[in-house]
């Protein structure tokens, strides 16, 4: 939004007396009504997330369905041999990495609303389509279109429900969100078990089912969702005004100085230097990679566990619904406590046992091996939402929340690259160096953690002491973002 637009829009709610006290170091205290704050906070939670969480949900179903389609016969039915499956999942990265930084900025020059639900619409139309081709070719086209659709929905989403919360409120409004993503596999699951008894409807395999029909529901919610995705803040139409004077008090209180609400040459440059930025594409990589393997290998290896496709299919939901209540635990706790590391670490410490029981797959009972899923599963989504907000928490203004935001997902989903090519079939059952590097990177995610936490620490001390003040004297003094020396980092 134009700044003079953003600066009139205050006026006429008439919160510049309540942003100059929430702007100014030496208040101690704020007059906010706590059982207003309450009412505030359950009425932007209601209406905020459950549509998105929805969204969200339907976004990594039609991502992920491919997995539950492949062990129902798409490989056969298409002449899929040697890595064309692995080809099919790798390119839908391509767009979806190069896009997500773009997406962010046209993101914040329109309404949430209309960008999120033109793009789900889009890939629900998309998904249909991988239902109907007939060779190899089309369903790897079909798949780079979906990445680039799909491409600025989850960065975009993130973007939107961080305008909306204080730093320590974030995580547990995120977590929720995100939980769509995992309970979406065991949703694909139980609706791939029941789709797939359509196998000859109309002349059409059981596994082509699996794409329309789910790509028909989102087509459609996609259209409908315009009118319930929330839009920025200072444009929605749920709130009062003295409800959206109450919103942007408490939230310039939370970050205080740190705002960058102009994209020029200072604020690129302090944007693209930032190594938190580049730190995060480390931790979100190093984790990502887990979250793709299970949602796109996980069929096919309970199946390799000696079950039939439809009990796999069966089988595959416990585990996803476990990681949700994991993830939603983890989310109360870290906001609670008020820290972040030590959360990503323990469920780094958790998938490890998972792989470590998967790498001794010879000597190991179809048991142990089912059980140690749940464990990577969950260790995996116990860690990974975590670093994502606590990115996003050392992030100061709106421009550089939108792109670090990005950047993080986009890049980070290198990952998912990874993740698409590192099971080998010819390594089947035992697929050692799908585990072993997905171990690896997990450790990666670990190492990148410890060095944001080190770094934190370090620059919060320096601030302290003064060393930052200096940046007062810039000529962009006014656009610092969380450089600002008043500016302290969680961890």
């Amino acid at each position: 939004m134009d700044t003079h637009i953003a600066d009139e829009k205050l006026k006429e709610l008439h919160i510049e007396e309540v942003i100059v006290k929430a702007n100014d170091k030496h208040a101690e205290r704020y007059d906010i009504d706590p059982e207003a704050e309450k009412k505030l906070l359950r009425k932007i939670d209601f209406r905020l997330i459950p549509p998105l969480w929805l969204l969200f949900m339907l976004a990594f179903l039609d991502r992920t369905n491919i997995g539950n389609a492949r062990i129902q016969g798409m490989t056969k039915d298409l002449k899929m041999e040697g890595n064309d499956y692995n080809i099919a999942l790798f390119i839908f990265f391509i767009p979806y990495i190069l896009f997500e930084v773009p997406s962010n900025i046209l993101i914040k020059r329109m309404k949430p609303s209309t960008w999120l639900s033109g793009l789900m619409f889009c890939w629900g139309i998309v998904t249909i389509g991988q239902g109907l081709v007939t060779t190899t070719g089309g369903l790897q086209a079909m798949r780079f279109l979906l990445g680039l659709f799909e491409a600025g929905f989850f960065p975009g989403c993130m973007y939107l429900i961080s305008m909306y919360y204080k730093r320590y409120e974030l995580q547990r409004r995120f977590s929720v969100f995100f939980t769509g993503s995992i309970l979406a596999g065991s949703f694909s699951g139980l609706l791939a078990y029941a789709i797939s008894h359509m196998d000859g409807v109309g002349g059409y395999a059981g596994w082509r089912w699996i794409f329309i029909l789910e790509g028909l529901v989102t087509a459609v919610i996609g259209l409908a969702s315009k009118w319930f995705i929330a839009d920025w803040p200072e444009d929605v139409t749920f709130l009062t005004d003295d409800e959206k004077t109450l919103l942007i008090a408490r939230l310039t209180a939370d970050v205080a100085d740190a705002k960058m609400n102009r994209l020029d040459k200072p604020a690129a440059k302090r944007i693209f230097t930032d190594w938190k930025m580049y730190c995060g594409v480390f931790m979100y990589m190093g984790v990502v990679n887990t979250g793709y393997a299970t949602s796109f290998f996980l069929p096919t290896i309970i199946t390799e566990l000696g079950f039939k496709a439809e009990a796999a299919q069966v089988r595959s939901i416990p585990i996803f619904i476990v990681a949700a209540a994991v993830c939603g635990i983890t989310a109360w706790l870290t906001d609670l406590l008020r820290h972040r590391y030590a959360f990503c670490i323990t469920g780094v410490c958790i998938a490890t046992i998972g792989y470590g029981v998967l790498l001794c797959e010879a000597s190991v009972s179809v048991s142990f091996r089912y059980a140690a899923i749940f464990l990577v599963v969950s260790g995996g989504y116990m860690c990974q939402p975590v670093t994502i907000a606590w990115v996003n928490n050392t992030m100061g203004g709106h421009y550089r929340r939108s792109i670090s935001s990005a950047v993080m997902i986009g890049f980070g989903n290198i990952g998912g690259i990874i993740a698409s090519n590192i099971f080998i079939t010819s390594q089947a059952p035992a697929y050692p160096v799908g585990y072993g590097v997905s171990l690896g990177l997990l450790w990666m995610c670990a190492l990148a953690c410890t060095g944001l936490l080190l770094g934190l620490r370090a620059e919060n001390k320096r601030r302290d002491r003064g060393e930052r003040d200096w940046r007062l004297e810039t000529e962009d003094a006014d656009n610092l973002g969380d450089d600002h020396p008043h500016f302290r980092f969680t961890y």
